[in-house]
């Protein structure tokens, strides 16, 4: 008997039920790839704005600091810390979008989530094609700036929305086969496809955040948090539209506006997970009909040991020293496809 064929209602909330179970370690788990962006940012202004007041002062007591090259120098000697907290944050959140892939398996078989180091190791151990893959992203991203982009990038962004997932889990494939397959795989699945995007983005990215921006508001949280960055934000001139008719932008606004900018921001990040689960789901169910001519041809390499297998022994290398027990199976099917006759 033919399996039935989820529909994207039964993708998006299955999806929402996995994560939500699971809530509280996919938030622990995004923590600092989250708040360490936030962090490293926060580190980067605070030290950045004490060096700025101070200025006069240092200039009065040490005359060789009143040049524009020494100005600079120590500005980005002061901001090299916070820098390099949010560099490492951000490379871990870009892992956590391999990564968090690599645990639906787990999740769909035992219903939770655990060994989250050997899933990050997955991802990391392949670092420069991972990296190839987000430079692909990013000149995707340049090209869509353009105006006149912005509908045929909208079309492959659709199209390419899998590539990700077929990252994870084909580890065979170059950046650009996993940009084919996706292709391959959304091909004829184009409406339900973008249903789906539609659906998580506008949950995601819209009600979750506003839900909770407009409760914060509220309860005045909003505005307390505007409050403590005031110092930072009267730095900056206040902006006078009244000669087009429209009363001026207060440093006020500008604060609670930056606030709320960054709660929203940082609500977004930690539904990655989400996202992921979705797109992982969705990635299964397509791949499980695609037809095997359809699939991109692979090189088989003739080698005593599959690349998967290294991989495995390295890692429980790795983690030995924190006696953590790897399930096996969770290395194979997120590293391994299995040979085709």
């Amino acid at each position: 008997m033919a399996k039935k064929q989820k529909t994207t209602l039964n993708i998006l909330t299955e999806s929402v039920g996995l994560y939500f179970s699971n809530f509280d370690k996919f938030f622990k788990y995004m923590t600092f790839p989250v708040l360490g962006q936030i962090a490293g940012l926060v580190i980067v202004f605070f030290t950045t704005y004490l060096y700025t007041i101070n200025m006069p002062k240092l200039i009065d007591k040490y005359p060789d600091l009143n040049s524009l090259s020494t100005l600079i120098i120590i500005s980005v000697i002061i901001s090299l810390p916070g820098l390099a907290i949010f560099c490492k944050a951000f490379w871990e959140y870009l892992v956590a979008y391999g990564a968090v892939n690599s645990m639906l398996d787990n999740l769909l078989r035992s219903g939770r989530v655990y060994d989250f180091e050997a899933h990050t190791e997955l991802i990391k151990r392949r670092a420069l094609p991972f990296i190839g893959l987000w430079l692909l992203f990013s000149i995707f991203s340049l090209i869509a700036i353009c105006p006149l982009m912005w509908i045929i990038c909208a079309i492959f962004a659709v199209y390419f929305v899998l590539t990700f997932q077929v990252f994870t889990f084909e580890p065979e494939l170059s950046p650009i086969g996993c940009v084919k397959k996706s292709l391959i795989l959304i091909k004829g699945k184009f409406a339900p496809t973008l249903m789906l995007f539609a659906l998580i983005g506008t949950l995601t990215y819209i009600l979750i955040p506003q839900i909770i921006t407009s409760g914060l508001d509220a309860i005045g949280v909003s505005t307390a948090l505007a409050n403590s960055i005031m110092p930072l934000v009267k730095l900056c001139p206040e902006i006078d539209l009244s000669k087009y008719g429209i009363s001026p932008i207060t440093h006020l606004q500008i604060a609670v506006f930056t606030i709320e900018v960054t709660i929203t921001q940082i609500l977004i990040q930690y539904t990655l997970p989400l996202r992921s689960i979705l797109w992982s789901m969705w990635y299964k169910e397509l791949n499980n009909g695609i037809p095997s001519q359809d699939l991109p041809k692979t090189k088989k390499k003739k080698s005593s040991k599959r690349p998967s297998e290294k991989l495995m022994e390295a890692s429980h290398k790795k983690f030995s020293s924190k006696k953590q027990k790897l399930d096996d199976n969770i290395l194979k099917r997120a590293m391994e496809k299995d040979d085709e006759e």
